[in-house]
């Protein structure tokens, strides 16, 4: 069996992934597609993880689990897809001991020694720290944001360490990322990949997220657009949106304001730099797919 294993991070999609999984959880399911709802596995998940601490789980873990998680037989099942934002830690402790997910790496092997006969995939969106860090800690009750960052210098957060270690550890699974900037674009590949569908197949809510940051006039021109074209492959239907942002984007949908104390504009864009520059680096890792536009 696959097991998908999307892991956030926070304030990338908010569940969005998941509820657009869910919404076509019906049509997949006879293709060996299992989405279960979070209810049936996040708190049973993680309570699982805490307890092993790191040690190799008994036989029976796996199907124990399985049992619980689905509604129909596992044997039936190929590919589970499971979504946690807060698989690596709740927002509050995510420099925990001065590192960006301490515990990542750690929770990743345990999960995969609990699925060790399955072929374990990593999804994971990425965002710019610059709006990454500001939106995380006011997903916290820390009273300041040094309290949150737990004497971790902002610019010297690197995705490209958490990627590495995740590698270091766990080399034989493949890890998909994407940037969070970029979803609007790539939302429809994201949701295929994840679930082991043909690019170019039909799904519910391949615009979901590109509708929230255009205009009511802009998608219905582009919805007219693609129902007029429907032969378009993704390429060329990824320049129309672009096209369509330009001329129908809600501004204060892709406009993020910045509000803390010393960041200014300089500060936001050299972070914004040193981020596309890690992006490269990513982009080149061994075992590591980075979705672009």
């Amino acid at each position: 069996m696959q097991v998908i294993l999307h892991t956030g991070v926070h304030c990338t999609d908010e569940d969005q992934i998941l509820k657009c999984l869910l919404r076509n959880a019906e049509a997949w399911r006879h293709e060996g597609v299992a989405i279960p709802g979070p209810s049936n596995y996040r708190n049973l998940l993680a309570d699982s993880i805490s307890k092993l601490k790191g040690s190799v789980p008994a036989d029976d873990v796996r199907e124990v689990l399985l049992d619980a998680i689905l509604s129909e037989d596992p044997s039936k099942i190929d590919r589970l897809v499971l979504s946690n934002e807060n698989f690596f830690s709740v927002p509050k402790l995510a420099f925990q001991n001065q590192v960006l997910y301490r515990w990542a790496e750690q929770r990743l092997e345990t999960f995969s020694h609990i699925f060790a006969r399955d072929e374990l995939e990593i999804y994971m969106g990425l965002r710019d720290p610059a709006t990454f860090l500001p939106a995380t800690f006011a997903a916290t009750p820390h009273a300041t944001f040094e309290s949150f960052m737990n004497g971790v210098d902002p610019m010297q957060m690197r995705w490209s360490s958490l990627v590495h270690r995740i590698r270091d550890r766990l080399p034989h699974v493949p890890i998909t990322l994407w940037c969070n900037e970029d979803t609007p674009l790539i939302w429809g590949q994201i949701i295929r990949e994840m679930a082991g569908i043909d690019i170019t197949r039909r799904i519910a809510g391949a615009f979901d997220v590109f509708s929230k940051i255009i205009d009511r006039e802009g998608m219905r021109r582009f919805r007219a657009f693609i129902a007029e074209n429907p032969d378009i492959n993704e390429r060329q239907k990824r320049k129309v949106m672009a096209a369509f942002l330009d001329k129908y984007a809600k501004d204060e949908e892709i406009e993020e304001s910045v509000d803390l104390p010393g960041w200014d504009a300089v500060y936001v864009d050299m972070l914004t730099e040193l981020y596309e520059e890690d992006l490269e680096k990513i982009g080149r890792m061994p075992g590591v797919t980075l979705i672009t536009p």
